[in-house]
């Protein structure tokens, strides 16, 4: 039997296999900011009738400030809800349940898409293109970023806040999960790295300073969304970056984050500091689920060119995680869950529906 079709419970939430969905931007809210529409219904639609366990969101913002580009998803007003219902319900009535990433991109904010096709690439969009003033832990920016201003106290508690508000949206909005964006150097995450966080006041220093951010988020969070309903943290457990974290010390935060209420760990690295030098290879993301797994002894899902069944299989059989998050291949090939339950020999994972049974069988 393969381990990948396991179903895996997360509280009350069954999630019908470990293949799932990983969070990727897609900077295609053109014409209401951060509404989403059909293009995305079509999206995230497809990976459902492909199979996906769970699909996790693009980052979507929690207030304006905090998209990555104008073009960014958005959970910031009451107006999001009913456009993002309309893509919830459509990945339920194909058989998928789907959390939301909640992000506030921090310094890394009001950037450019850099798509194909556009006129400028990369960079900071100027004020009077539609940018804005990034919130940064510090007034450092990310390469050539424009220069952010650093959150005050009073911005930081604002902010977990947003994220608190934010989570009642997403709740109404009928998702199933909430996953909170504490990695690739978006603003969580720059409060959480010694790298990052080089402030002089109560919400840095000591690890317990650096981590009150992040852990203030979730417990706000998770007084507001549903007992119910699971709660997962994206960590970059390494982060890639002269004096940063390391899975060890990322496996202590994850057993305290669990003690928060959080119920599984989505593990990636990096994305703190511009010019990093990364060894890319197939699965090169995983030995960083494991560690915090292993130490922590906590639900993991693992990232990072994860792309044939049976090396997904693998990971989930060898314990080196608990799911397996895919991006670039599942873009490739939406249907690449019904592809690995064949491949697997994992049983009859084909919608009833007459012309896909046919498709199939």
């Amino acid at each position: 039997m393969s381990a990948l079709f396991d179903p895996l419970k997360l509280r009350d939430l069954e999630i019908s296999n470990r293949a799932w969905v990983s969070p990727m931007c897609t900077y295609a809210c053109e014409d209401e900011p951060g509404v989403v529409g059909g293009w995305h219904i079509a999206h995230y639609g497809q990976f459902a009738l492909g199979g996906a366990g769970l699909i996790v969101t693009e980052a979507t913002a929690v207030v304006p400030e905090g998209r990555v580009t104008p073009e960014d998803a958005g959970i910031w007003s009451d107006e999001h809800i009913a456009a993002w219902k309309k893509v919830t319900d459509v990945v339920h009535s194909a058989g998928s349940a789907i959390a939301v990433q909640l992000a506030h991109a921090g310094r890394k904010g009001g950037k450019r898409r850099g798509l194909p096709g556009d006129a400028v690439m990369y960079g900071s969009v100027a004020l009077d293109d539609g940018g804005w003033t990034t919130t940064g832990a510090t007034s450092t920016p990310f390469g050539r970023f424009a220069e952010p201003a650093a959150a005050t106290p009073a911005t930081l508690v604002s902010v977990v806040q947003a994220f608190a508000d934010a989570a009642v949206r997403a709740d109404a909005a009928g998702f199933d999960a909430i996953e909170l964006h504490g990695a690739h150097g978006y603003l969580l995450h720059e409060m959480l790295s010694p790298v990052t966080n080089t402030r002089d006041d109560e919400w840095a220093g000591s690890i317990e300073a650096r981590e009150r951010f992040l852990l203030d988020t979730v417990i706000a969070v998770r007084a507001v969304w549903p007992a119910s309903k699971p709660l997962l943290v994206r960590l970059s457990v390494e982060d890639v970056a002269e004096g940063g974290l390391t899975a060890t010390e990322s496996a202590e935060l994850a057993r305290r984050l669990v003690d928060a209420g959080v119920d599984l760990i989505d593990c990636s690295s990096g994305g703190l500091v511009a010019g990093a030098d990364y060894n890319a290879f197939p699965g090169y993301q995983v030995p960083g689920s494991a560690t915090v797994r292993s130490l922590a002894g906590v639900p993991t899902s693992a990232v990072g060119m994860i792309t044939s069944p049976e090396q997904a299989d693998e990971i989930i059989r060898s314990g080196q995680a608990d799911a397996v998050m895919l991006g670039r291949e599942m873009l490739r090939d939406p249907h690449w869950a019904r592809h690995a339950a064949v491949a697997l020999d994992a049983g009859d994972r084909v919608p009833h529906q007459s012309r896909y049974h046919r498709a199939w069988m």
